[in-house]
């Protein structure tokens, strides 16, 4: 269905999991709804979910591996850096604004965690949702498709850390940020010193079958993901890390796309299932939620999307790669999610601010391609013009 409209499959997989929770499905039928989605299948959810997001994520790290090889460290700290700092700052004083006048706040969280959480989730980016829009637009090998993967996978990372800060703070304690450091930096040094050899010879290996090879991948891909998730960086970075890591060859994308082939059809649906299931519409009835909302996706736009452009353009990007590098950073869709449900499992994070920074994380995600298409149609009317004066330049000096 969505791909009617240009939208990647996961869009539409983002929308049917907010339908099929209080917000549609629960308020039409309750009875069935209840009946359907019990308390006791949350769990369940979540945890096949998270099968799928490691899955779809040891893929897209396999992806940007391919396509990052091309001088982009420096535009893309740059890009990376802007789409943090300027989304975090005016997520900040959103909500410090809002504090005594919107009631998204939780009884007992200092309104300090409350603002940093909001700006730590408008600077997040999309990034399994942003690789997977490039790979299937085709546009992997582009200028901007290779700068918006690489610029998302810094700007993910760093966000991250930040909100293993924000949850530090919550709980008055430094362990949890100083592990996912700490942690983090382990974990780089091993996979790389020792899991790239580990990951090769499993690749390479003669007299290993298919269903050998792939038992061994999918080990050392969920021990990364367990790993990663008990520092606090979660299991989705130690996923993406090992795609990385995985060699080159014909073998290694058939092991990628074999582990994701399932995994991603049935899992990862379950995961926007069970956010859909924590999302209430109805908190909207309250004017003061609506204006937050408006105003955060309003911000969240300005801070990623055009502090991501003017990024790119003072590193001497051309204005098509630059617009195009703000309009994929600026999806927000899976990552947002995921970032709004460990709030919300953490306390930190009441049902009227969770569904609020849902229809950002929905709206960012859903402009994305809509944009990305307006420029292409946009750029091909001006080529086709400057062609035609050219012809025509051409053909009045011939006479």
């Amino acid at each position: 269905m969505a791909g009617r409209f240009g939208q990647p499959p996961v869009v539409g997989e983002m929308i049917a999991g907010v339908l099929l929770g209080p917000s549609l499905f629960g308020l039409l039928a309750p009875g069935l709804s209840a009946e359907v989605f019990p308390s006791e299948l949350k769990p369940v959810l979540y945890v096949a979910g998270q099968i799928g997001l490691v899955a779809l994520m040891f893929a897209a790290g396999y992806e940007f591996r391919t396509h990052a090889g091309r001088g982009l460290a420096g535009t893309a700290v740059a890009v990376s850096s802007a789409g943090v700092t300027i989304p975090l700052a005016l997520g900040v004083v959103l909500t410090l604004v809002a504090h005594g006048h919107v009631g998204i706040f939780v009884d007992g969280v200092s309104v300090w965690v409350t603002a940093a959480f909001v700006g730590v989730a408008l600077a997040i980016t999309a990034f399994p949702m942003l690789a997977r829009i490039i790979t299937e637009r085709g546009l992997a090998g582009s200028r901007f498709g290779s700068l918006a993967l690489a610029s998302g996978a810094t700007d993910d990372a760093v966000a991250w850390i930040l909100l293993a800060g924000v949850l530090s703070v919550a709980k008055g304690e430094a362990g949890p940020v100083l592990k996912a450091v700490g942690g983090s930096l382990l974990f780089v040094t091993v996979l790389f010193l020792l899991g790239r050899r580990l990951l090769a010879w499993i690749v390479a290996r003669p007299g290993l079958g298919d269903d050998t090879r792939l038992l061994f991948t999918v080990a050392v891909l969920f021990c990364a993901a367990w790993f990663t998730d008990t520092i606090g960086l979660y299991a989705v970075f130690g996923a993406f890390c090992v795609g990385m890591a995985m060699p080159r060859g014909e073998a290694s994308e058939h092991l990628v796309r074999t582990t994701q082939s399932v995994t991603q059809v049935v899992f990862v649906p379950m995961f926007f299932t069970y956010s859909g299931l924590n999302t209430r519409f109805d908190v909207f009835s309250d004017p003061s939620v609506t204006a937050f909302g408006a105003a955060a996706v309003v911000l969240a736009v300005a801070g990623k999307f055009g502090g991501c452009w003017a990024a790119a353009r003072l590193r001497g990007e051309p204005g098509p790669v630059a617009v195009r590098v703000g309009a994929l950073m600026n999806a927000r869709g899976l990552m947002q999610l995921i970032a709004l449900n460990i709030g919300l499992a953490a306390g930190i994070v009441s049902e009227e601010l969770f569904t609020a920074l849902v229809l950002v994380a929905l709206i960012t995600t859903v402009m994305t391609v809509p944009v990305l298409s307006r420029l292409d149609h946009r750029d091909a009317r001006s080529r086709a013009a400057e062609e035609t004066r050219e012809g025509e330049e051409a053909a009045a000096a011939a006479s």
